[in-house]
């Protein structure tokens, strides 16, 4: 796939996106943008500094008046000529976002940049629906009302697996609800965030409501969730960063939002459909080369059908086509880098001293020697408080476990500090609607795993966070909510006055 797409020429003026134009960082630092299926360097930039942060903020400030003035169907307007921008580019996107990450292309083209086309289309709809409760007279004698306000400058942080998904799931709600906005991407990543914001310029959003800071974590990011002048930060990533972002937003008393790791179980009981959860399996434990946070990573299958579901997912796992991201046959392109590859690799080597690797469980050579390729791995007979079921791997590792009873199966479910995403296989009723309720997730698929939809919030229990992405749930994170009350009665002295003036 090539569309004459040129990066070195779309960022010759920089990686930083600053009230309406890209310029250069500040820091002294450069940085590589790596292709992750050659190991070749796709573009060279000066990272975010300070400074660049302090401007970005500056920015977003000066423009939160007029943003947050401008009425709803003024910024539904825009959103969706936004949305439609978006759609206009979307090979483009596409493109962009194959080669910063590896993501094959049919990947990108069928998930991301449609998710995020949808994703635009429907914030911009939203923004005309900020409701507050109905006006009513509570105690007789005055009239209350709600307003939902926007809360001023939002500094996000967003990771490089899904990085236009993420730019999107951050400015949207914040930009739809009134705010403006100082994103920065991770810095491996920073190209399809960078084109989104040209984008929103491009349909008419006002320069300073959308920025784009490409820094490191120490320097960028944590002056940005410490800056005065931002109100709320969110933030996706690991759980162990989320608590040094909420160390430093607790510092200085800012709303937080947190999207964190997962550890999704995929429950499979003994009257499961068996092909239809072995390729839900192998399709919820790939997605993303595995680096989602809610993919299935582990299995828990009824004594009953756990046999054959290990033989049918492995011969599965198998039939998985690694290569070029930009050849349409391709299935599985490569981690995001070669340390996260050795990193996942770590994990099955551990792992093979107490588990077993049914199949994958290694790099391929050959053509895909150069890239952070993984073969899809697939672990059996590991214990429950192992590593590899406890931990979050995100590579495209799925280690399965068997279980007897219901009630174990659902409390080994349960059994790790994390609760963002589960699923459970079945054709009972009864059994999806107790799974449904008691799996500790913010989202509960049923005879499926992975998808997501716009109108639906995205968000998790337990150490996986809290807050919600998408959905007009979202809202609640980028609006304040204010009392008004009316006094009906005309009346200087009121009955409650008594409590200050005595019987006077």
């Amino acid at each position: 796939m090539s569309n004459g797409f040129q990066v070195q020429d779309r960022f010759a003026d920089g990686a930083q996106y600053i009230g309406g134009r890209l310029l250069p960082g500040t820091s002294g630092v450069h940085h590589d943008i790596v292709n992750p299926a050659t190991g070749e360097s796709v573009l060279r930039y000066e990272l975010a500094g300070a400074d660049d942060v302090d401007a970005a903020v500056a920015a977003a400030r000066a423009a939160f008046p007029g943003w947050s003035g401008a009425t709803p169907g003024e910024r539904s307007d825009l959103m969706h000529r936004f949305a439609a921008v978006l759609a206009e580019q979307a090979d483009d996107f596409a493109y962009a976002e194959s080669l910063q990450c590896g993501k094959p292309v049919k990947l990108s083209t069928g998930f991301d940049v449609p998710g995020t086309v949808d994703n635009a289309a429907f914030f911009a709809g939203a923004a005309r629906h900020l409701e507050g409760r109905a006006a009513a007279e509570y105690d007789g004698d005055h009239t209350s009302y709600v307003r939902r306000e926007a809360i001023g400058v939002v500094g996000s942080i967003a990771p490089w697996n899904y990085p236009l998904q993420m730019a999107a799931w951050k400015i949207l709600p914040a930009v739809a609800a009134g705010n403006t906005i100082v994103l920065k991407p991770a810095e491996l990543t920073p190209l399809t965030s960078l084109m989104f914001a040209q984008a929103a310029t491009e349909a008419g959003i006002p320069d300073g409501v959308v920025n784009i800071v490409t820094g490191a974590g120490k320097e960028a990011g944590e002056h940005l969730v410490g800056h005065p002048d931002v109100v709320m930060t969110s933030f996706t990533g690991s759980t162990a960063v989320g608590k040094r972002v909420a160390e430093i937003a607790t510092a200085t008393v800012k709303r937080l939002h947190l999207e964190l790791g997962g550890k999704a179980p995929f429950v499979v009981f003994d009257d499961a459909d068996l092909e239809a959860a072995v390729h839900g399996a192998v399709a919820g434990s790939l997605i993303n080369t595995g680096q989602d946070c809610t993919a299935a990573t582990r299995a828990y299958v009824q004594r009953p059908l756990y046999d054959a579901f290990v033989r049918d997912v492995a011969a599965l796992m198998e039939t998985v086509r690694l290569g070029d991201p930009f050849d349409a046959s391709t299935d599985l392109g490569p981690l995001i880098s070669h340390a996260q590859r050795d990193r996942v690799a770590a994990f099955v080597e551990r792992a093979r001293g107490y588990a077993r690797i049914v199949t994958g469980g290694e790099a391929p050579g050959g053509d895909l020697a150069d890239g952070a390729y993984y073969r899809p791995t697939l672990i059996a007979d590991a214990a429950q408080d192992s590593e590899v079921v406890q931990a979050e791997i995100f590579g495209p590792v799925l280690v399965v476990l068997p279980f007897d009873t219901d009630d174990e199966g659902i409390a080994l479910a349960n059994d790790t500090p994390y609760g963002l995403a589960a699923s459970a296989w079945t054709r009972d009723l009864y059994r999806a609607n107790r799974a449904t309720r008691e799996i500790q997730a913010g989202c509960v698929w049923v005879n499926d795993h992975i998808p997501i939809l716009s109108e639906m919030p995205h968000g998790g229990y337990k150490a996986s966070g809290f807050g919600k992405d998408m959905s007009a749930y979202s809202f609640e994170e980028y609006t304040q909510v204010k009392h008004v009350m009316y006094d009906n009665t005309a009346v200087a002295r009121k009955d409650w006055h008594r409590t200050i003036f005595g019987d006077r």
